[in-house]
């Protein structure tokens, strides 16, 4: 069944476009993004293709419900945000450091046969 006729020029420019099944692609972004604009999509490609998969893979679609398709990008978006907690344990562990207030920082770490020389931090303070 031919669901749509795309005509390009050689510059990649539509000159003629017919579609026989509408799928609703621009307003599902509309309603993950509220109001999408162009700067969206440059700045969330990332959530642009995982939308773009949930509806479209393989050539098949698979999905034309919107809320369907918002549903799951909103799952997506909590479990990305869940994550966020791992990736921000470097920056927490070394705030917890300085804010230890040690006296001074230890030069030499003697762990039985091992010694290691800690190099100086102070300017990182």
């Amino acid at each position: 069944m031919i669901k749509a006729i795309l005509v390009f020029n050689n510059h990649g420019k539509p000159r003629f476009m017919r579609f026989y099944q509408h799928f609703v692609f621009v307003e599902t972004l509309d309603k993950c993004f509220e109001n999408v604009c162009e700067l969206d999509l440059i700045f969330n490609v990332d959530k642009v293709h995982y939308i773009l998969h949930e509806m479209v893979m393989g050539g098949m679609v698979l999905e034309t419900n919107m809320n369907e398709v918002v549903a799951q990008a909103e799952a997506q978006n909590k479990l990305e945000k869940s994550e966020t907690g791992f990736s921000a344990a470097p920056a927490r562990a070394v705030s917890a450091v300085k804010s230890m207030n040690l006296p001074e920082l230890p030069r030499n770490i003697n762990i039985g046969d091992l010694n290691i020389k800690v190099p100086n931090l102070s300017h990182l303070v």
